[in-house]
């Protein structure tokens, strides 16, 4: 198999990633002619599970909002290993990774009903100012302030 363990490098003494799941069925309206689910909803399911993720670690929508900071995805990669069929069951899981720079690092997995990987990848989003539109070169206060419960183990995703 040609995947990678990890697509960011792991820094030393960083916290443990934050990590969140979710499970549900391959739906009619994701797939294909041939019943596979299109190769594009990949990238919404990684949406899906980072959204929740980064708003159970206080990085969602909201936040970034009030904090008057943007966090467009400015990479997204996808790695296909075998098809979602419709209605098949599976699990995607979002794994948020310490950086010191003014960026998200997110990595996902997409697991079928047996265990088996359909699809991983990541999105990496960079911070710049709402007010602006210029990129963040410094942890904004928002990132900070998260920076410091997680490193001080007071910050987690879910299951």
């Amino acid at each position: 198999m040609r995947r990678k363990k990890h697509y960011f490098k792991r820094e030393p003494g960083a916290p443990d990633p934050l990590e969140f799941s979710f499970q549900r069925r391959a739906r009619f309206g994701e797939v294909d002619a041939m019943a596979v689910m299109w190769h594009g909803h990949y990238a919404t399911l990684f949406e899906e599970a980072s959204s929740e993720l980064r708003r159970l670690s206080g990085l969602g929508y909201e936040d970034f909002f009030a904090a008057e900071v943007y966090a467009p995805i400015v990479q997204l990669h996808v790695d296909y290993f075998s098809s979602l069929l419709l209605d098949e069951l599976f699990t995607v899981k979002a794994r948020m990774l310490w950086t010191d720079a003014a960026r998200i690092n997110i990595e996902y997995e997409v697991h079928k009903e047996d265990g088996s990987l359909a699809a991983t990848g990541f999105t990496v989003q960079l911070f710049s100012s709402a007010t602006t539109g210029e990129p963040c070169f410094t942890v904004p206060p928002l990132l900070e302030k998260q920076q410091e419960l997680w490193k001080g183990g007071r910050l987690g995703g879910g299951e």
